[in-house]
């Protein structure tokens, strides 16, 4: 989970630094920030900067004064990689920073742009930890924070079962506590689980994302209509989707294997790299790139980007689809 290392609780601090490479964690540090700048103000201008895209005098531009006094989240990913001159901007902007603006700085803390970090530091930051979880203990503890922020209870063996079943992606854990807060009723337990995950009669995200990433558009499209009228979350569909493509690209540029070594190389269960070596037929390098890009578009449409959240998730099934089809 993330954890502020910081005294400094307020989202809103002029400087926020999330340190670590889980980009789960690294995306919620950013939503937090972003709901409480539009919380209090709703016309608050968010401007989501990869490194390349800040430029030497880019962040002098954003955090300018402005006519109407706007508040403004600036946040720059990957900021380990930004170049010399525009970490000198950075530095030279933390010794004054502007009012009504939130800079969030996403670093992997490793050696690289350790100047940076430690200037970040030094300035102050509202610092918020987004390592990698590598230990069972680790993603067992998360799954249990991930139920109680949902205000729902869990038995430890449903937790460890989740765990067992999911494998090591946060995203996919989160995905799978929040969909099965939202179909189960009462306390979650072993059984529940089990019954989830072999064979659930009624469409559920994951299988949505299952047809689409096989290439059967119109199955894909019937489950995703039945999902949606059941009450499952949109933004839950398009995690399953992004999920279920980003399973398609790492097995398919992982080593060859035995189940059990590309399980512990890409942090899946066994069970999981048998189900995507079948997907994959017909997937190419270029097919996942325009999946992930379609699955993008419809998470920002579902997200507030768009007027049509069920138009946005039927267009993405379809490219999902489509590319799935890619060598056939």
């Amino acid at each position: 989970m993330a954890t502020r290392k910081n005294s400094t609780d307020d989202p809103l601090a002029p400087l926020t630094l999330a340190v670590g490479q889980e980009d789960l964690l690294l995306d919620r540090a950013v939503q937090q920030v972003v709901a409480a700048a539009r919380a209090a103000d709703a016309d608050t201008d968010v401007r989501d900067l990869a490194s390349d895209q800040l430029q030497p005098g880019t962040l002098a531009e954003l955090t300018s004064p402005s006519l109407f006094a706007e508040r403004k989240v600036v946040v720059v990913r990957n900021a380990q990689d930004l170049s010399a001159d525009t970490i000198k901007d950075v530095k030279a902007y933390l010794d004054a920073p502007a009012e009504e603006i939130t800079l969030v700085l996403l670093h992997a803390g490793g050696a690289k742009g350790k100047g940076l970090l430690d200037a970040a530091r030094k300035a102050g930051a509202r610092e918020v930890a987004c390592p990698k979880t590598t230990k069972p203990a680790e993603r067992l503890t998360f799954v249990r924070s991930e139920f109680r922020a949902l205000g729902r209870s869990a038995t430890p063996e449903a937790c460890q079962a989740l765990v067992d079943s999911i494998g090591s992606d946060l995203r996919e854990l989160a995905s799978a506590v929040s969909q099965l807060c939202a179909d189960v009723a009462g306390t979650i337990d072993e059984a529940v689980v089990a019954r989830y995950y072999t064979g659930r009669a009624e469409a559920s995200s994951f299988t949505v994302a299952d047809r689409a990433v096989e290439g059967r558009a119109a199955e894909a499209l019937e489950a995703l209509r039945w999902s949606l009228s059941t009450g499952v979350a949109p933004v839950l569909i398009t995690s399953a989707l992004a999920q279920g493509v980003r399973a398609i690209g790492k097995l398919s540029s992982a080593r060859g294997g035995r189940p059990a070594d590309l399980a512990r190389e890409l942090g899946m269960p066994p069970w999981k790299i048998d189900r995507v070596r079948q997907q994959m037929r017909g997937w190419t390098p270029d097919g996942v790139a325009v999946a992930l890009r379609a699955v993008a578009e419809a998470d920002a449409g579902v997200k507030g980007g768009g007027d049509d959240p069920e138009y946005a998730l039927e267009k993405a099934v379809v490219a999902v689809a489509r590319a799935a089809r890619a060598r056939r």
